[in-house]
């Protein structure tokens, strides 16, 4: 088993920036790619991005440039630099990790971009 703990959601303007963390305990040894996803009012839960245990990194298209994705494996966290962020990134964030092909869920944070 593997719990998730996110952090760092809040309000913040168009422009701005927020640094989301989730920090991963429990069998944290079998744990491979870290990743975050984001849910909007009435829509589907999407890949934002994701970071494997070797570094190999993938993100969405929608946020190339702005967001950057990494992980302190020491610490066994993955961070999401969000830099600026527009109302179109408001969404519900959660953390995904894969672990001995198993996924586990964090129970998300909310990002509000204001106009």
């Amino acid at each position: 088993q593997v719990q998730l703990v996110e952090s760092g959601g809040g309000l913040v303007q168009a422009g701005g920036s927020l640094r989301l963390s989730c920090a991963a305990s429990g069998s944290i040894f079998s744990i491979n790619t870290m990743a975050w996803f984001r849910q909007a009012p009435g829509k589907q839960r999407e890949l934002v991005a994701a970071i494997t245990r070797g570094g190999s990194i993938n993100y969405a298209d929608s946020v190339k440039g702005r967001f950057t994705i990494s992980r302190d494996n020491a610490k066994n966290t993955v961070y999401l630099q969000m830099n600026f962020l527009e109302p179109e990134d408001t969404a519900v964030y959660y953390c995904r990790v894969t672990a001995a092909s198993l996924f586990y869920w964090g129970r998300g944070t909310q990002v509000t971009v204001s106009s």
